[in-house]
Parts: structure tokens; sequence; C-alpha cells
């Protein structure tokens, strides 16, 4: 069996350069190769995962089908390479210092003292080749390249220990197999002058790769973030004062879509150092097409021209990572049927009675910009917070043929609003909520166990079986598998008095007692489910609910459904009708969650 290969990105100057994309983009092009590829992020933070994270903190958290909840940064591998990765594909400093504690306890060290160096160092190291070796696609078959995100910037306290462990592992793999590549900001200088454009400044980028070398770490490839491209000039200086070739030398500047990131690299000779350096034995020069399904998917979205817009009714608006997979998911529903997503998200709280008392300015923006939209979604949340502007999204949407689309705390919203609107159950709530509500409308469930928040939830990945309804025809069968993160279920004794008036539950899990999807049969598209369906959508395999809600927000569900729930193979670059066809591209693509445009992150900000 050939030698595992490991690619390590680090990241200097400030965080939020693009590791993600970039790492994310080595193993785009290495995939484009024929290489199978998985991937590791570290996050040095002592948190033992990401469950009990406030989204505010690092964006939304990320369920994996084994139920691990991780960095938001595993979801962008498992999209960009179509993989599906494991809990143990996140390494945080809580998960090393836990396990060697444990080890400890055992009596593992043989009453040695347990230090840093070598009981930490040795454990990250077992860590990321144990974890290197697992399958992460359909076919088990073993990867060839592993890359390692470590997240932070170099120099960061947090991240000492595993800069020390990446220094020795360098030499237990060998040089053939191990490969630093340092993502650095190259930044503008600042002028007074509105029209002046500024120079690259490269000092930042020789003192961030200055202390990795310090650390014992050398860059084999400097990846330059810059605003605008750096010519050769500043190239050539980068490579003087840091000790790499001109060609090891990669400039990526902003771009109008993240799709063109791994393009640009590919241009720029990365395949082939890659080759070299790795002993890869990649077969050189590339053919003429290489990537090309790639390229035609870059231009594809850079033409979407109609606009369909979805409005975002969260909680958590601040912070547009919050929902970076629902924004994917919905992008790759737009791609599908040819439309460019405009989202707009809207503050929950400002849509309650309450606020209009409070802040008429906030309640009457947040109702027209609803007013405005095309589709709705309610995604899911915690708390009580905002819960009432959700009960108010789901009651506008439903009384006005609204598509909209309710995940999570979506469907429990929108069972709370049909029970006292339509039953006339006022005293219909959550007991998340108001515990001693009239009518326990959605409760806690058996398992969960109110004492410890950490991994108590209902996660990862499990079945639903499916009623004939508009979503088993989107999904084109009867029984799925989606991921889940939740406490709280639907009450089943208000089952039978919902379904008599309207609220029909179409799927329900195996033991036939827990409500998984419901639908407003009379309503053009007002589908709730329980699960999350944005965590396993894909760019060349939208999430069929997703892809119903942007259908039914351009007129196009009817056309869709009656055509047996087939995409046209026709790259259109617009849909006008009910009538046209839908159109979608056989194509390949990567995405990253922190798009950089004009030096600002687009998709809220990047730790």
């Amino acid at each position: 069996m050939p030698e595992m290969k490991y690619i390590l990105v680090t990241g200097g100057v400030i965080s939020g350069v693009g590791k993600g994309v970039i790492a994310s983009s080595f193993g785009t092009i290495l995939k484009s190769c024929g290489i199978d590829v998985t991937s590791i992020k570290i996050d040095p933070y002592i948190n033992i995962d990401a469950g009990t994270f406030s989204p505010y903190e690092h964006g939304e958290v990320y369920v994996l089908d084994d139920g691990g909840e991780v960095d938001l940064d595993l979801g962008n591998y498992e999209r960009f390479l179509d993989i599906t990765l494991h809990r143990d594909n996140n390494i945080t400093t809580g998960k090393i210092y836990q396990q060697v504690i444990e080890r400890e306890r055992r009596g593992d060290y043989l009453g040695k003292t347990v230090q840093v160096i070598p009981h930490i160092t040795d454990a990250i190291q077992e860590w990321v080749q144990r974890v290197a070796h697992i399958p992460v696609t359909p076919d088990n078959s073993p990867p060839r390249v592993c890359i390692v995100e470590l997240g932070g910037t170099i120099g960061d306290i947090e991240g000492m220990s595993f800069v020390e462990a990446f220094r020795q592992f360098q030499f237990r793999v060998k040089r053939e197999n191990f490969c630093c590549a340092h993502v650095s900001l190259v930044p503008m200088t600042l002028s007074l002058q509105p029209k002046s454009t500024g120079e690259p400044k490269t000092k930042p980028t020789q003192s961030s790769v200055r202390e990795l070398r310090g650390l014992g770490l050398s860059p084999d490839l400097i990846l330059c973030r810059s605003e605008k491209p750096i010519n050769h000039t500043v190239k050539e200086k980068i490579s003087n004062f840091c000790h790499v070739g001109p060609e090891q030398v990669i400039c990526i500047h902003d771009l109008t879509s993240v799709y063109h990131v791994p393009l640009l690299m590919e241009a720029q000779g990365v395949v082939q150092y890659l080759n070299e350096r790795l002993q890869l034995n990649i077969s050189m020069p590339r053919p003429g097409r290489f990537m090309q399904k790639w390229r035609n998917l870059a231009k594809r979205v850079d033409n979407l021209r109609r606009e369909v817009n979805i409005a975002l009714v969260g909680k958590y608006t601040k912070l547009e990572d919050s929902y970076a997979s629902v924004t994917k998911a919905l992008q790759h529903a737009c791609i599908a049927a040819s439309c460019k997503l405009n989202l707009t998200y809207i503050e929950a709280v400002y849509l309650e009675k309450q606020t209009k008392i409070d802040d008429p300015v906030s309640y009457h923006k947040a109702w027209q910009d609803l007013c405005k939209s095309d589709g709705v979604i309610v995604p899911g949340g915690f708390g009580q917070r905002g819960m009432e502007g959700k009960i108010e999204a789901c009651q506008w949407c439903r009384e006005t043929q609204k598509p909209m689309l309710g995940i999570c705390l979506g469907l429990q919203a929108a069972v709370i609003e049909f029970s006292r609107n339509v039953l006339g159950l006022k005293g219909a709530n959550t007991t998340e909520v108001d515990p001693q509500c009239d009518d326990k409308l959605v409760i806690d469930m058996p398992e969960h166990h109110p004492g410890n928040l950490g991994g108590t939830m209902r996660l990862g990945k499990r079945k639903t079986f499916l009623e004939p309804s508009i979503v088993a025809q989107l999904y084109k069968k009867n029984t799925i598998e989606e991921r889940h993160r939740h406490r709280y279920e639907v009450n089943p004794e208000y089952i039978e008095q919902l379904e008599a008036a309207g609220l029909r539950f179409v799927g329900k899990d195996e033991s036939g007692a827990r409500m998984e999807v419901a639908v407003v049969d009379s309503h053009p598209y007002y589908v709730t489910v329980q699960f999350h369906p944005e965590y396993l959508s894909r760019p060349l395999s939208p999430s069929p609910p997703f892809l119903g809600l942007i259908l039914a927000s351009i007129g196009k569900l009817k056309s869709y459904l009656s055509k047996g729930c087939r995409l046209s193979p026709r790259n259109q670059s617009d849909v006008s009708s009910d009538e046209d066809d839908i159109s979608v591209s056989s194509l390949s693509l990567i995405e990253e969650k922190t798009v950089i445009e004009n030096g600002k992150p687009v998709n809220g900000v990047h730790k």
C-alpha cells in the first residue's frame, strides 16, 4: 500500500484569510487527478466539540452521519469533495487532553510525569495518522492524501502544541510524505487619496513565515491572499525573503466567486509542484480538458441572471455563518434551477408584535422584506428568543400561499401556529419556551437529559418513512436518511386533531410515533421537516426540500413534478415561465463558507 501523503495548511497575519477554501482547493485539484483525499480540521479551543457553542462563536454547528457535532469547515469539506467525514476528523485541544488524561488515569504511562512533550504531541500525531487512513468514500477506498487545516493563526498560544506536533511529524512520516502550505495576507497600503490603489506590502508575510520557521516548520508553498492581483516583482520579493522558489509563491486575489480559486491555483503550477514534492506519480502534462467541468461550472454560476428572492427568518442573523449550510443548500438548488440567489436575513424578533412598539422601524422593515420575498425559509434554533416571530412568519406564509420551508424549529413553529389559528388552541406552545403551557404541542424527548447539554440530543443520520406527498415526489423514494439535531418533538397526542384540520404528517420515524415531515396539501409549497436536509445537500445533488422551495418560488414546481421530477440536460442561463425546462449541468463544484470580495468576507465573519 502506498504511503500516506500529508498537506498541512497553516495561516498567518490574520485569521479568516481563506485557509478553508485553499485546503479544499488542494483536495479538489488532487481529486481531479484521480487521487482519493480526506480532510482533518484542527480547532485549538479546549471545548470537546462544537456542540455547545453559540452560533455567534464560530458559526453553525455541523452534524455528521455518526452524530458528531463539529466545526462548519467539515461541512465545506464534505460538500467540496463529496465525501463523508467522521467525528474524529475534527480534532480539538479538549479531545486530545481528554484522551491523554484518561490514559493517565488508567495507568497507561506507567507512573511517568505526563507532559505536553512528548505525551500531548504524540497523541496529536497518532490521532492524525489513525484518522488519515479511514475511508471517506462510498466504495471505502483508502485515501492517498490527507489535508490537515490548522485553525487559528501561527503564533497563537492555543495552537503551539499542534505546531510542535507537526514539527515532529514531518520527520516521523519523512520529507517526501509531508508538505506545508502557509496562507498569508498581502495587504495594500492605506492612502488618504480616495482613488489611490496603494501597493501590496510583503512585510506581514515575511514576519509570518519567519515565525513559522522559528517554530520548526518551513513552508513549501506560500499562498498569498490579496485584494488585487500581485505582480511578478512582489512575488519575487516574497520568494527572496521567505526562502522559497518563485514557483512556490501562489497568488490568490479576490475573485468573482470562490469557484475560480482551484482554477487559479492549478494555473500557477500547483499540480506539478505537489506531484514532484510528494511523489504522487501523476501523469504529466495533464490533458487539455483537465478540470473542464469545473471551468464550465464557474462560468455558469457567473452568468446566472434571473434572481429569486428568499427570506430567511432566523435567530442568529447577525452572523451569516450561523446558517452556512442552509445558504449553501439554497445556492445548490438555485444552480439546478438556473437562477441567482438573493438571500435576505430577517431577525425573527423584529416580526413580533412587541417590536412594533419597541422598535417600529425595524418591525416595518422586517415585514417589508418578508413581503418582498418569493419564498421563505424558517431554519432551526434553540431557546425562547424569536420564537413568536417564527410563528408569525409561518402564519403569514400559510395564509398568503407563500412558498415556505421549515427546518427543525421551523416545523415546531409551524405546528404551534396551526394549532393556535386553525384548531383554536390559543395556549399551544412548546415546553422549551413554556413548560406550563395549556397545550403542549411540542415536548422534550424521553432520551433528552437536561442535566448535561453536550451530545445529548437526537443526533446523526436516521431513517424517515414517507407517505405519498409532494415530499416523496421530490425525493423520488419512500424511505430517506437525513441528519438530525434536536431535543424536542411534536406531541403525538395532537396528531389526529392536526391532520383532521389539514396539517398532514407525511414523514415518520421507524417507530411511527415521531413526526418528521408535515405539509399543508392545499398550499403550493408549505413543507416543514424535523431533520436538517441542508447537511446532505451537494452541488450536483441539491437537497430535495430546498429544490422544491426554489422551484415553487419561481413558479416552476408544477412543471417539474409533472415531468417526473426530471431536470433537463440543457444548460440554460435563465428560466422565465412554468412551461420552460429546468436545467442542470453535470458539473463538479467546490465551495467555502467565506468568499472574500473587495477585502471583506461576504458570508459572515470567518474565524
